[in-house]
Formats: C-alpha cells, structure tokens, sequence
C-alpha cells in the first residue's frame, strides 16, 4: 500500500467529483440539484473508504512519515511532498469522516445555488487534506491558505443576515496572521537552501534570536486559526453566520489545524523559543479556559454558546501541547479529535432545530424533550461528552491535559480544572433550557422528531464518542510513537531546562 500514492488520491479525489459536477450538462433545475447532490455525497463516501485503506496499512509501532511521495517541481524550487504520521493520520481520517454528514445536512437546506455550495465543499476537502499532508513548508502554505477562499464562499454565500461581514472578518483575520509565517518560511529557505520539511528539521541550526522572532511568525499564524485568545473574536461571527455544515467543518477541522501547526512545525523546529514562550501560553490558554467559558454561559444564541465554547476547548490543546511531555501531547491530540466529534455532533443538533424553528435564541426552546424525546437522547449524550463526562472521548483527553499540566505547574492545573466545571455549568444550562422544561412556544407542539436522514447523521458520531471514551488505546495506540518520538526530540532539545522554569 506504500506505493499506491494513496495519499494523492485521497487528497485530490473530491476535487475530481467538484469537476465532474462542474461539467455536468445543464438539466431542469431539480434534476440538476439532485444529481449534483449525489455525486458530492458519493465523493465524500468514495474518499472516506479509500482513507481506511490508509488507516488499514498505517503502522503505529513507527514514528516516521509513511506513505511518503516525494515529487520535485518548479524546477527544484519546491517539492510535491506528502507523508503521515501517527499525528497527521487522525486529522486526514476526521475530514474525510466528517465530509459525507455534512453533504448529508445540507441535503434540504441549501437551497439556492446547489451545485456551486457542493463544488465548494468537495474543493475545501481537497485542500485540508493536502494541509495535513503537505512535509513541504511551501506546499503545506499554499494548501493552508488556499482553505480560506472556499470557506469564505461558504460564509459570505450561504450564510446569515451578517454573511458579508463575519465572511471577510473570518478572511482577513486569518490571512492577516499567515503574512508573517510566509516571511518566516521565506526566512528558512534562506537559511536551509531547502523547503522539505524533513531536510529543514535536520538542518536546521538556530542559536540566535532569529529562532524566537521565526516561533513568533508561526504563532501569530496558528493562534488566530486555533484561535487562542485574545484573536478569537472572528469565530463566533463566523459560526453564527455559517451555515450549518459550515459550521461543522469549521469548528471539527479548521480549528484543529492551528494545534496540528504547532505539533508539526513549532515545537521540532523551535524548541528553544517553544520553551521560552510556554508561560506566555500557558497564560493564555487559561484564560482562554476560564473567560470565554463564562462568556458562553451568558450567550443568548445557541450558536455563539457552542462557539465559545470551542474557544475554551481549545485552550486545553495549547496547555497540553506546551507541556512538552507525551501525556500532554497525547492529551492535545485526543482532545482535537474528540472535539472535532463533539462540535460536529453539537452543531449538527443545533442545525437540526433551526431547520424547523427558524431561531437559534435560547429563549425560543424548552419543553422538546416531550416532543422529539430521540433529539433529546442525541443532544444529551453530545452536551455530557462536550462538559468532558467520564465515559465519552471528551472525559479522556482533558484528564490527560490537566494531569501532565499538573507535573508541571500544579497552579496552571488548578485552574484549568475549573474550566470543565465551568464547562459543566454552561452545557446543563443550555441543555436545560432547551430540551426540558415547560413549552412556552407554540410552534414547539408542531414540530417532528428525528428523520431517518438526521439519525444516520448522529447515530455515528454518539458512536464514536462514547467508543473512544471507553476505549481510548485505540486513538492512543496510534499516536503514542509519534507523541514519543515530538517528546523526545523536546528532551533532547531542552536538557538542562526545566519546563516553566519550574522545578
């Protein structure tokens, strides 16, 4: 399977189901809908088994890239370069899980414009696999950036009342914080003579302060994509404005390609700077933890709740990963697929409801658990498994953060602990509000429950959650030689220093 070039196949097969839906005849307008529709779910469910045969020949007792191309272009300039570890291998799997729901959710709700919203889609998936793919520093930029332009089509097309402006906010925001990488990579190249990945991590030999202001340049780049705070504020604009399958890829995936920046080029590549910077972002991630988890809770929209929501979330990625041992990188890891699950599920929920009450306001619910009782069974097991319950995959990689948090600094631990009380706090009381209670909206008693569409969409994903929250050597049984190995080169690195200056 090593030879197959199972990677350029993955990655560019749902740009072939864009172009043959760009090509197809001109039909009636439903028929046309309907055939496009199709074939995108067909790509999306065409990739996604192909990427269990990448799954399937993955060896988890090696730390190297596998399934590696190497292709040199542009006349030696750069190389098509593609590989994965036991890191990046998870990323690709979640994108390629993930696309056939979302083509399934937006399968009544987009109505104008159908064949241009699935192209958009089948060409963003094409693009984030290439990013996690990419062991170019140049391929793996333009593939970062180039997500931008279909998610923005998504936004500023088929969203909301604000469309426009959350659309370029989103655009500007994170294209803005990538400026700085380029010039950093540039810098490599510079330094290097090459732009594979590989080459550059051997070679690389930076004893200056060159190596703090080049951690910096990526930092200002994946901290506005994970987002860290305080450069969060594009998120729950774009959330809200998204459409809901937006919303998914948004928040399953292109958030986690911010924490997959740092794994794969800010700490083997800076490891010095990494370490000097930790406290920095140790501060920030608690933060992140604490404020936009209360922030949440005073949230009116069910959207902007579950957005801030990730925000919080995701500072547990950046603590784990700056601990720079292999339970807080293992940790970092299982927390970004077992939120890329949750938000998915959550927002999937969220979509579903709005599709029938047309309002995203808490106070527009209440009393639908007597009226859609396998809505509220679903949205249950997604709001215990997003307050990280024992017993679901969101328990397992926050208990990991905090524990190798606390090795480090008991006082960071201490307060990260608070943000899955908070966590808890916020996530009852929407469920609350929602699903029990007294019906004050009429409308509520004319509503359905569940479709056999819609619970094929979450049937797989509560799945999964409570899956990996019961069995978690079957994540951790994959990363744990590539989280050993990023560990490793870090000791190595930083002997002598004690992490945090602690001791």
């Amino acid at each position: 399977m090593q030879s197959w070039n199972l990677l350029s196949i993955i990655t560019f097969f749902p740009l072939l189901g864009a172009l043959f839906i760009l090509l197809s005849p001109q039909q009636e307008k439903k028929i046309s809908e309907r055939n496009s529709k199709s074939l995108a779910l067909w790509t999306s469910i065409i990739t996604f088994i192909i990427s269990l045969f990448l799954l399937y020949g993955f060896d988890s007792e090696v730390s190297s890239y596998q399934f590696y191309e190497r292709v040199v272009i542009a006349n030696g300039l750069m190389t098509y370069q593609l590989g994965v570890d036991g890191i990046s291998i998870l990323f690709v799997m979640l994108t390629t899980f993930l696309m056939p729901f979302c083509i399934l959710a937006s399968w009544n709700s987009i109505k104008d414009r159908v064949e241009s919203f699935m192209i958009a889609f089948l060409v963003l998936e094409t693009l984030i696999i290439g990013t996690f793919c990419s062991l170019d520093i140049i391929l793996f930029y333009l593939f970062f950036e180039s997500v931008l332009i279909p998610m923005f089509i998504i936004i500023g097309v088929w969203g909301g009342e604000r469309k426009v402006y959350s659309a370029f906010k989103f655009f500007l925001y994170t294209l803005l914080g990538s400026v700085l990488m380029l010039a950093a990579m540039i810098y490599l190249y510079a330094h290097t003579g090459s732009t594979e990945l590989i080459v550059i991590s051997e070679n690389l030999d930076l004893k200056n302060s060159s190596q703090y202001f080049l951690w910096l340049a990526f930092f200002c780049s994946f901290a506005v994509k994970l987002p860290m705070w305080p450069v969060h504020t594009w998120l729950p604009d774009a959330h809200v404005e998204a459409p809901t399958s937006g919303s998914v890829i948004l928040a399953a995936i292109l958030l986690k390609m911010g924490g997959y920046g740092f794994l794969r080029f800010s700490l083997p590549l800076f490891p010095e700077a990494s370490h000097y910077f930790a406290p920095f972002v140790f501060t920030l991630s608690i933060i992140a933890i604490i404020y936009t988890s209360l922030v949440a809770y005073v949230q009116k929209d069910i959207k902007k709740l579950i957005a801030y929501s990730s925000v919080a979330h995701m500072g547990f990625v950046t603590l784990g990963i700056f601990t720079f041992n292999t339970q807080g990188i293992e940790g970092s890891i299982y927390q970004m697929l077992s939120h890329g699950l949750i938000s998915a599920a959550l927002f999937f929920c969220i979509g579903i409801i709005y599709d029938r009450l047309h309002t995203r306001q808490i106070k527009d619910y209440g009393g639908l658990v007597s009226i859609m009782p396998n809505f509220a069974i679903f949205f249950m097991i997604f709001t215990m498994a997003n307050v990280a319950l024992p017993g679901t995959s969101g328990f397992i990689g926050e208990f990991l953060i905090v524990i190798a948090t606390f090795s480090i600094s008991k006082i960071a631990a201490i307060f990260a602990a608070t943000g899955v009380i908070l966590s808890a706090i916020y996530g009852l009381f929407l469920y609350k509000n929602v699903v029990f209670g007294k019906i004050t909206n009429e409308t509520i008693e004319l509503l359905t429950d569940l479709t056999p569409r819609e619970k094929l969409i979450l049937f797989p994903l509560a799945f999964l959650i409570v899956f990996f929250g019961l069995f978690p050597s079957s994540i951790l049984g994959l990363i744990s030689e590539s989280s050993n190995n990023l560990s490793d080169l870090l000791d190595l690195a930083l002997l002598g220093i004690d992490p945090l200056g602690v001791k």
